[in-house]
């Protein structure tokens, strides 16, 4: 793989995986979300591969593989399960409104920039003036998981914030050990199982509920 072709490739898979976070706040619709989060799986495990092609490393090969199965595969199709059980797959009253949250959005990347750019100035290499849309994906990830009310919305939160994770340690280190991203895809994995479980039980003896019928009961 020639140099030129290895950094369009990685720009286009860390511009993708910015941009589905940022599009999941454009969009209300769940199911649209999902398939948005596993989109961004793609291009996340596209960056590893991309890497690995460059470098030769077997380890990191074996890395995309994972992030592609478990991030743009197998979580979103349990997220889907979940979201196809509740007939009001929408968020029909997040805390703020659509072009709020995308100016906040662009607001959070603009402060992602600044706040790495000294450190990636730093650090050698191509790839770590990437690290920024990593950056900007976990604040991103954030603000879905404080405006968003739905359970669904608020996992896709945590799973942005994950993919963000993973693509800033990608461009700063060429990949992580193996064992540190098998366990963290684990975790995530085992988050939404439970998750899943759970609202299949809950929607089996209740009905669909949302985390704000959860707060009234408590009240």
């Amino acid at each position: 793989m020639s140099a030129a072709l290895y950094v369009d490739a990685l720009d286009l898979g860390a511009g993708a995986v910015l941009v589905c976070a940022v599009t999941t706040l454009w969009r209300r619709d769940l199911r649209a979300n999902v398939s948005l989060l596993a989109t961004q799986g793609v291009a996340l495990g596209a960056v590893a591969g991309v890497q690995a092609a460059r470098t030769g490393d077997a380890g990191l090969a074996v890395v995309a593989v994972l992030v592609l199965a478990a991030k743009g595969i197998a979580i979103p199709k349990l997220l889907s399960a979940v979201v196809r059980r509740d007939p009001r797959s929408r968020e029909t009253a997040p805390l703020v409104n659509v072009p709020a949250s995308l100016v906040a959005a662009g607001m959070l990347v603009v402060v992602a920039f600044l706040a790495s750019s000294r450190l990636t100035a730093l650090l050698p290499g191509s790839t770590a003036r990437l690290a920024p849309l990593g950056l900007a994906t976990v604040l991103v990830g954030f603000l879905v998981l404080v405006i968003r009310r739905k359970a669904v919305s608020q996992i896709i939160g945590l799973l942005l914030v994950d993919n963000g994770i993973a693509l800033v340690a990608f461009v700063l280190t060429a990949g992580v050990p193996l064992v540190v991203e098998l366990g963290a895809s684990l975790d995530v994995l085992l988050v939404v199982v439970v998750l899943r479980l759970l609202a299949a039980r809950m929607h089996t003896r209740f009905g669909p509920v949302d985390p704000d019928q959860l707060r009234e009961l408590h009240d």
